[in-house]
């Protein structure tokens, strides 16, 4: 790599860039507090982006795109996503964290999260859009875990996004494509390596949805993320993984029922003095919330979740209005992020 582009590299990520966009033929961008800005530099060439392809053992003339890893002295280590764009070759970079934030740090409910990584075995789910901050927050838990209690954690990633080191817990970090095959044949590996703790990247089809809940029903406590859209709430990613489970419907539903433990979504949004900051949905699984999951009456799951007023589930709408009311977030801000932003409108104003 050349030492300007490497410079300019660590630079970003040392000056707190979250990613780093390089384009064949465009000069360098950045993301920084979620906005992607032009950094210095000149338009990148070819050379330069096709000798990071080999150095990572992809191949620039032959191969489409590729996950990878990468280290950049300043930087360290990085994950790193190969791919053409109108025939360009692209990268984009992101590094490899070896400390996660605590729950305190996040602005993640720990009273809540801890109870529910207390528990030996079921399922928990983080739920949102791609970069809300899921792994993040999944990565709090692995270390909350790490610091607490003596388990045995395998995780199973596409790519590592935290480095672990064994604290009270001993880590088993698999990463796809360079540490096993693919995400299920990973799982079924990972019953047998007498594990305590599954984190397991991400639910994206049946196949996995079902892995996920078996492993959780036979004695494991498993953690998970679902992709979801804006405002997406913990029903809706209930729904979304009862219609992924398309065989015996009647006993995959209660089995989902039965397992999860709780869910979390989460939106990042723009702070008003800059930064980030978490807004959440989450509920925690109980009798009641069990029959309507088995029975698919996931409207009746909403409402409870909306009009929750306990510790244990709590609406988006509820975690936008302290947020204004705190001067946290702008409002139009938190409008821009209601499904119905009349209803905070209201909530502001003390309507119920």
């Amino acid at each position: 790599m050349k030492p300007a582009l490497a410079e300019l590299i660590s630079t970003a990520f040392t000056g707190g860039a979250s990613d780093v966009f390089l384009v064949e033929g465009d000069r360098p961008r950045v993301r920084t507090n979620g906005e992607v800005v032009v950094a210095h530099g000149e338009d990148l060439d070819h050379d330069s982006l096709a000798d990071i392809w080999k150095s990572c053992g992809l191949d620039p003339e032959n191969q489409k795109d590729g996950d990878a890893s990468l280290e950049v002295a300043g930087a360290g280590r990085l994950r790193l996503n190969a791919y053409r764009t109108l025939g360009r070759l692209a990268l984009v970079l992101r590094p490899i964290k070896e400390s996660a934030p605590s729950f305190e740090e996040l602005g993640l409910p720990g009273d809540i999260l801890t109870s529910w990584l207390k528990r030996r075995s079921g399922l928990i789910l983080f739920s949102g859009p791609t970069g809300s901050g899921k792994s993040t927050s999944v990565a709090a838990c692995l270390d909350w875990i790490n610091k607490n209690q003596s388990r045995h954690i395998v995780t199973i990633e596409d790519p590592i996004e935290y480095l672990f080191r064994n604290d009270q817990s001993y880590f088993s970090q698999r990463e796809v494509h360079h540490d096993t095959g693919d995400f299920d044949i990973a799982l079924r590996q990972a019953l047998r390596q007498n594990p305590d703790v599954i984190f397991f990247g991400e639910i994206r089809d049946p196949e996995s949805a079902l892995s996920a809940l078996r492993a959780s029903e036979t004695g494991h406590l498993v953690i998970s993320t679902l992709h979801g859209s804006g405002v997406a709430g913990v029903s809706t990613s209930l729904e979304r993984i009862s219609r992924l489970l398309t065989t015996d419907t009647s006993t995959t539903a209660s089995l989902l029922a039965q397992q999860v433990i709780g869910i979390m979504s989460q939106q990042l949004l723009p702070r008003i003095n800059g930064g980030l900051v978490a807004v959440l949905e989450f509920f925690e699984n109980a009798s009641v919330t069990r029959k309507w999951i088995a029975e698919g009456r996931f409207d009746e799951l909403r409402d409870h979740v909306t009009n929750s007023t306990s510790e244990t589930a709590c609406p988006f709408i509820r975690y936008l209005v302290a947020a204004v009311e705190q001067n946290i977030i702008d409002p139009d801000t938190a409008r821009a992020a209601c499904d119905r932003p009349q209803d905070l409108d209201r909530a502001l104003r003390g309507i119920s």
